[in-house]
């Protein structure tokens, strides 16, 4: 639903721009940051796609028009000055076009503290496809597919078996180490069935709103 009222009191450069800070539903990785004008935010509103305003090329464009990499719109919503709009959206592919995840990839600074490990889950997903696509020489990853499906399956019973086993022995260490790899076989399955991660992150995400 659209606030109409927020919408009038937008207050947009003298050029008619508004930053626009992408993060990732999901994640709550911040992807990358562009511009919007009255028209794109307008498209953005009726698509349910990020639109943004090009200052080098002086057009409108749509996140992933060439790429395919698009961003699904989750929410929209301004800050408390109402000159700065944040987009949380659903991101398919990485949203860099250097092909990276964020654009913000270049660190000047890093800390262990409060760092949130689920963004890696997307980035495994990433890794497995890229490694599928390139059907890269010698990856264990290759190796599995190309067996078919019902080593896939296999392959992932024995790992759910095996962290069923860690925990009956209370093996912390163990159920550690079984834990990540059925996360990776479970991440290489929905893979193999062509299921976006993104949406079982969703699934997630919307069984948590209703509770």
């Amino acid at each position: 639903m659209i606030n109409e009222k927020l919408l009038e009191e937008i207050s947009f450069s003298e050029d008619g721009l508004l930053p626009c800070i992408v993060q990732d539903n999901n994640t709550n990785e911040v992807l990358m940051m562009a511009y919007m004008n009255k028209e794109a935010l307008k498209k953005t509103y009726e698509t349910g796609y990020t639109w943004f305003w090009s200052r080098k090329r002086q057009k409108l464009w749509q996140k992933g028009e060439s790429s395919g990499n698009e961003q699904k719109v989750v929410s929209l919503q301004l800050d408390c000055d109402k000159d700065t709009l944040l987009a949380k959206v659903l991101q398919t592919g990485p949203a860099c076009h250097t092909g990276e995840p964020t654009c913000f990839y270049n660190t000047l600074k890093e800390s262990d503290l409060d760092k949130s490990y689920i963004s890696i889950i997307p980035k495994l997903s990433k890794i497995v496809e890229e490694r599928l696509t390139s059907k890269q020489s010698g990856s264990y990853t290759v190796k599995l597919v190309e067996k078919g499906e019902n080593q896939v399956l296999k392959k992932l019973g024995e790992e759910a078996t095996e962290l069923v086993m860690a925990c009956k022995e209370s093996d912390k260490q163990e159920i550690k180490y079984e834990a990540a790899d059925l996360m990776f076989h479970m991440i290489l399955s929905l893979k193999y069935f062509e299921v976006d991660i993104n949406e079982v992150l969703q699934e997630l995400t919307n069984r948590n709103q209703s509770r």
